[in-house]
This record gives C-alpha cells, structure tokens and sequence, in this order.
C-alpha cells in the first residue's frame, strides 16, 4: 500500500521536512504553499522578514549538510554568491560591554546571503535529490478526528476539497493556524506564550562599492542594560556584489521607512560606523520594513492528547525575534529530529511518532527561545515577559562573560560557540569559561572598531558625512 505525506508550507521547514520524508520511504511527498514560488532567488509574499538579515549559523549549516547528504549545500550556496562569514575573524561587532576583538585563530563560521538565496538553493537541491511534488494551494484545516490526522482540506472555487495522508507536516510558519486546526479536531487548550518588544526592522539593499568588496560584516548590537529601546544596525554581505543593511528597533525606538531618515537611525548608534559606510554606497532599493517579529512559543509537547499522523516544525512551533538569527537553524533541527525519529522504525505510521517529533523539535527549539526572550524581556515596553529573579543571575553572568570576551579569547570563544546553536548553553558554564569570566578581559577595552589599516582607508573613502 502506497504511504502519502503531506508538507503545509514550502519554505525551509517544509522543504527539509519533504526531503527526510521522502529518503524515510514515502511514496508520495507533496509540499501545498499559497504563493506561487519563484524560479529564482527572489523574494515571495509569503515571508514577510524575507527582505531582512538572516544569519545561517554554522549549528544549522551543520544540520542541513546532515539532512541533505552528498548535496555540497555549503558549496553551492557559496557557488551562487554567499559568504561564509569567521566569528573570530570576520566580523567587526560592537557589543553592549564594547568591541570585540578579532583573532586569527578558527572558530565557528556563519553564512551570510538573501533569505531568499537560501530557500532556492534548498529548494532547488531538495527537488533534485527526491522526488517531490510541489503545488500552489491553501490549507484550512486538517481532516480526521482527535485520535489522528487523516488529512487536509484545501480551498478551491468550487468548493473545498480534502487530501488524503499518511502523515502531514505543518510547517507553514508565523501565520500558521494550528491552535484552530486542533481545535477543528476537538483537541483544545493550546498553550501558547508570545514574548514581543515591539522590534521594527527597516533593510535597504546597496551596492558594494568598489575596494569594499573584502570589508568584514559590521554590527552594531542593541544594549538591552540601559532601560532604553534596542537600537542597532548591521552591514552584511549577500550574493550579486551586495550589502544587506538592516536595522532594528524595539518599541519606542523604531527605524523610519525614508531613505535619510533610515541614514540618520545607523548614524546615531553608539557608533556611527554602519551609517559612514553606507553614506557612499549606492542604494539599489527602497527601505522596507518588517513588524512580524514578536517570539512565539506554542507548547504543543504539553497537549495532554496529541493526534497521530500529525508533526509541527519550524516557525509554526516556535518563532524567533529575527534580530538573533536563529530561526532557519532551529527549523532544520526540527527537520532533523523528523528524520531521527523516523530512522528509528515503524515508517510514517510508527505510533506515537507525531508524539515524539514534536516533543523533539520543541526541546530543540529551547536554546534559541531562552537567548531571544531572555534578552527581549529587559527592553522598555516588552509585552508579554518580565525577568525573573534567575534571569537577571543568568543575565548578571553573560553579561560579565561578555565583557570578558571583548579581549578574552576564552570568553570570546564560548560566546561564539552558543551563539552559533553548535553548542547548548551550558558551555558557557564549563570551567574554561567561568574561569575566563572571572578573571575578566586582559586587554584594554577597544574604544575604535578593530580595522586593518587597509578597512580604515575603504571607510574614510566611503564616508560621506564629515564624521
């Protein structure tokens, strides 16, 4: 009898969740999106945060490689035009406790290009490595009962129709509707929490100007310890010869949509570095912004009942404030937690398997929710969180960890090591760490971003503001 699996959503989530089901012996893989995917590398309506930064971390790049084996995905992402950017080396980033160093040694990298490069390469490579169908249709609800998911219903103009599955994923991101599904189904009390500081993103495309070409990723990080709104902007290398910029803003301190004001928001920063850049850069777009940022926590591993045949990954399980970079790691653990459960036998009807799968995911999704909210909740404004008494310890450590990183390469490395999602937090409780924490920085704090002489040359060069 042939197996069905069904994917809701054909962003990252959904692409990956349809290679692992296919590899894991379904007949039939078909992944349903309301929008109309694009041929190329180009932005679609359905992702929103689609035009802003993302940042590929090298825990997800690891992820991905393991769910897309033989695939090269690193190499053909830098084939068409991304970066492969060193923490340690290739970053020029200021920090609530100063600016960091840059050492020569190796340490964790991330890949830096559009979000819309990275889906078309997965999808891309997804498609050619299985056989998946790919169709334009919009999911209302699931069909069969509280006991398991048989199914989903598509609208159509004549009516809606149902399809038949074995197994469907929801992977259908920040809009997904799954409380209501459920719900659908008789299964209610959908626990979820949203924790929203009111970030506001504005991006604006530029071109690279010329002898800038090797100028490191610059970031210019939100201070979340001066009961001010967050504020920062970050400069970062995409494919085509291009610099993404974007910058946030949490409730109170937004970014403006108009192209000198948007110059005005990067020159005002602690440091103006992000703005001096960009004010002899050519830009190739208008500033767009984004206000789909709030961190969303569906705890669906808590449903005292849970039906087979049914999963949730990605960001309809969690989703994350875009300014951490962690949301298309977390969505490709989730996928890997698919494939490690289904590795473990039974195939797609394998009971209990929707069970498990969402429990994984969730746990894998904690590290990055803990980060995000942990820092969200001290901006003015937040709602939906307050810290508590072990946040503010837990905030007291990484704080001091910070502040010894900015010219301790031990702090330095174990910041880089979590940050990076290849390593749980507890790293930065190892001794190595804590030893590194309390004997603080053995370096004078940098007052200047750390420039080679030859970047110090390309930003006076560039700078068109007199500063």
């Amino acid at each position: 009898m042939s197996r069905r699996a069904v994917v809701i959503g054909a962003g990252l989530a959904g692409m990956l969740a349809a290679a692992v089901l296919s590899r894991a012996g379904a007949d039939e893989v078909i992944v349903l999106d309301r929008d109309t995917l694009p041929d190329g590398p180009e932005h679609r309506k359905g992702l929103p945060q689609g035009r802003h930064a993302h940042l590929l971390m090298a825990g997800g790049m690891d992820a991905m490689e393991e769910l897309l084996p033989g695939a090269g995905l690193r190499g053909r992402l830098l084939a068409a035009g991304a970066h492969e950017i060193p923490l340690s080396s290739g970053m020029l980033a200021l920090t609530s406790e100063g600016w960091l160093r840059r050492w020569r040694r190796e340490g964790p990298a991330m890949v830096t290009c559009s979000r819309a490069l990275v889906d078309w390469v997965v999808r891309t490579t997804v498609r050619e490595q299985v056989p998946v169908e790919v169709r334009r249709a919009a999911v209302v609800g699931l069909t069969g009962s509280a006991g398991r998911v048989r199914g989903v219903r598509i609208a159509a103009p004549g009516g809606d129709t149902d399809l038949e599955a074995d197994l469907v994923v929801d992977a259908s991101g920040r809009g997904t509707r799954v409380a209501g599904w459920l719900e659908g189904l008789g299964l209610t009390g959908v626990e979820e929490r949203a924790v929203d500081s009111g970030l506001v993103n504005a991006s604006r495309v530029y071109r690279v100007p010329e002898g800038a070409e090797r100028f490191p990723l610059t970031v210019v990080q939100a201070n979340p310890y001066v009961s001010r709104p967050a504020r920062s902007a970050m400069v970062m290398p995409i494919e085509g010869g291009r610099w993404l910029v974007s910058c946030g803003g949490s409730r109170g301190g937004e970014p403006p949509a108009d192209p000198a004001g948007f110059l005005r928001y990067a020159l005002d920063l602690p440091d103006p570095i992000v703005g001096r850049l960009i004010s002899g850069a050519e830009p190739l777009t208008d500033v767009h912004l984004s206000r789909s940022t709030s961190n969303v926590r569906r705890y669906l591993e808590r449903m005292p009942r849970w039906p087979e045949g049914f999963v949730v990954l990605g960001d309809a399980l969690a989703t994350f404030n875009p300014a951490y970079g962690h949301g298309m790691s977390v969505a490709a653990f989730g996928a890997r937690v698919l494939s490690r459960e289904l590795g473990r036998g039974g195939g797609l009807g394998a009971p209990g398997l929707g069970r498990r799968v969402v429990r994984g995911a969730a746990r894998a999704a904690d590290t990055a929710w803990s980060m995000a909210v942990g820092q969200d909740v001290l901006y003015p404004g937040v709602r939906g969180g307050r810290p508590t008494a072990a946040d503010r310890v837990v905030t007291a450590y990484t704080r001091r960890l910070m502040r010894a990183a900015t010219g301790s390469y031990a702090a330095a490395s174990a910041m880089w090591d979590v940050t990076s999602l290849r390593t749980p937090p507890a790293r930065m409780f190892r001794p190595s760490a804590v030893l590194a924490a309390l004997a603080g920085s053995p370096l004078p704090p940098s007052v200047e971003p750390p420039l080679t002489p030859g970047e110090r040359e390309v930003l006076r060069g560039l700078d068109r503001t007199g500063m």
